[in-house]
């Protein structure tokens, strides 16, 4: 199984391509740095669900940049962006937009007019996405998958790029509503952002606490967004690579076809889907475009594995009575399926 290109590897065309690619995310990792100290991972992890086209979950502590984060990152790429704040009194209307009904000062007559809501949009910030109800979390389901939202019986289309991040607080759990499974699993990452080194800190406070507040420029446009997305889909992957994806994403899952270990068996209930394997393949051949190949790795798949399947996963009360989170049993996995020699 290889991805084929619409032109040979070594054209001019396709060389610049992937120069520019290369050059673009180089200039927003520049502009993002202008703002944000450290989260070299994080960073890589929402470039990564941009080029693929999914959508990222950013779980982290308050105080931590998770919202000036995605706010420079929107700025830096030149698109349109919008945030909402999840309360508890959200409601669906108040994402995806409602009809209201105006008059005609002229002819008196009366009709319906769609007022878009915030989700129409190129990056939406869901902030606190685990604070509102699940109906109303529901109501990005379709623009998630589908990119179009259905407002009383008629579909809106969102015009791509559409690019969904969500952050939630991991630790204060009173009064949160936990994202369904349908949902986690429609994001590409659940990527970790964690306090910062100390070194890190002292930068921190060096660069806000000043009268100077740095500005990240434009480098890229909507347009070159979606070529880069259509660029990741035309890099190839060696079968072998694609194999070891999916056999991995497989080894989560505690059935009766014995092809996870038994650490697997007894401490996981459900494991990835197939959707997880399709972005393990998409996420690595971002990685390597932007490490500078033009093929995927092994070590790519394994480099993603965790923050792509750490949502996916559930585990059971023998994982919990026994201290074990989902990155541990990752841990395990990655020891167990190794990268074939070669």
């Amino acid at each position: 199984m290889s991805t084929t290109t619409n032109a040979p590897i070594d054209s001019m065309e396709l060389r610049g391509r992937v120069q520019r690619f290369q050059d673009a995310q180089a200039a927003i990792v520049r502009e993002v740095r202008k703002v944000i100290v450290g989260q070299n991972e994080v960073i890589e992890h929402v470039l990564i669900s941009l080029f693929v086209g999914g959508h990222c979950l950013i779980t982290g502590l308050p105080g931590t940049a998770k919202t000036l984060l995605v706010r420079t990152l929107a700025q830096a790429l030149g698109l349109d962006f919008k945030r909402i704040q999840f309360t508890p009194d959200l409601m669906p209307s108040d994402i995806t937009g409602t009809d209201i009904i105006e008059e005609d000062p002229t002819t008196g007559h009366r009709r319906w007019t769609f007022v878009p809501g915030p989700i129409f949009s190129n990056v939406l910030l869901a902030d606190e996405i685990n604070r509102t109800p699940p109906k109303t979390q529901s109501a990005l389901l379709e623009a998630m998958q589908e990119y179009s939202c259905t407002v009383r019986g008629t579909q809106y289309r969102i015009k791509p790029p559409f690019f969904v991040l969500a952050t939630q607080n991991p630790i204060e759990l009173e009064g949160t509503y936990p994202l369904p499974e349908a949902q986690l699993d429609r994001f590409l990452f659940n990527t970790i952002l964690d306090y910062l080194a100390a070194a890190d800190e002292v930068k921190v406070v060096d660069l806000t606490t000043t009268n100077v507040t740095p500005k990240p420029e434009v480098v890229t446009t909507a347009d070159e967004i979606l070529d880069f997305q259509q660029l990741v889909r035309m890099t190839p992957i060696a079968e072998p690579v694609a194999r070891y994806a999916v056999d991995f994403v497989r080894a989560t899952r505690p059935g009766a076809s014995g092809e996870g270990p038994d650490f697997v068996k007894k401490y996981v209930n459900f494991g990835g889907s197939v959707r997880a394997a399709q972005y393990l393949v998409l996420a690595g051949k971002t990685r390597a475009l932007m490490h500078g190949r033009y093929h995927v790795t092994f070590e790519d798949i394994r480099a993603l594995a965790t923050p792509i399947l750490r949502h996916r996963i559930l585990l059971n009360f023998h994982a919990e009575s026994d201290g074990l989170n989902t990155d541990e049993v990752l841990r395990r996995l990655l020891e167990w399926k190794t990268a074939p020699k070669g």
